[in-house]
Parts: C-alpha cells; sequence; structure tokens
C-alpha cells in the first residue's frame, strides 16, 4: 500500500500560465471556524489605507495544518539560498 507521499508524487499538475496568473499580495485577512479556513490574500491601493482582495482560499482545518507544515518546510529549505544567493535544486 502506498503511503499519502508517495501518491502525492504521482500527481501530475496542469498549469495554464496565461490562464492562472500570479497575484501579487502584501496583505492576508484569516477567517476561521470549526469546518475551516478561508483566507483573503489582498493589495493595498496605492497610498491609501484601502486593501483591495484579489484572491480567496477556502480549506479545511486539516488541509490547512498540512499546508502550514509544508510551507514551513520549504521556507525553511530555502533559507539559505535567500542568505547566499544560491538556488538549491529540487
Amino acid at each position: 500500500m502506498k503511503n499519502k507521499k508517495e501518491e502525492n508524487q504521482n500527481i501530475n499538475f496542469n498549469l495554464n500560465v496565461e490562464a492562472t496568473p500570479i497575484l501579487y499580495t502584501d496583505n492576508v485577512r484569516l477567517t476561521t471556524n470549526q469546518m475551516g479556513v478561508v483566507m483573503g490574500f489582498g493589495q493595498i491601493v496605492d497610498t491609501s489605507s484601502q486593501v483591495r482582495i484579489v484572491s480567496r482560499i477556502g480549506m479545511s482545518r486539516e488541509h490547512a495544518k498540512q499546508f502550514l507544515n509544508e510551507l514551513s518546510k520549504l521556507l525553511a529549505m530555502t533559507q539559505g539560498d535567500l542568505q547566499t544567493g544560491v538556488t538549491s535544486k529540487n
């Protein structure tokens, strides 16, 4: 039986870069309840105090915990790259 990590390695991601832009964010609003978490990613509008939400992502609490764990590992792994300017090969 395959474990969850092995199953994830067999997933193929389909990314259409023309239809899936990268949205810049400098602000995140988090809301949560017993069912899950919603992250509202926003951009500060010019020099005003207004934030324009550019994307909202919702997920279960369990998925949010896994996301946080994986993001933490990725940031820790690439910390040396930022300090040295050398990019690691994955």
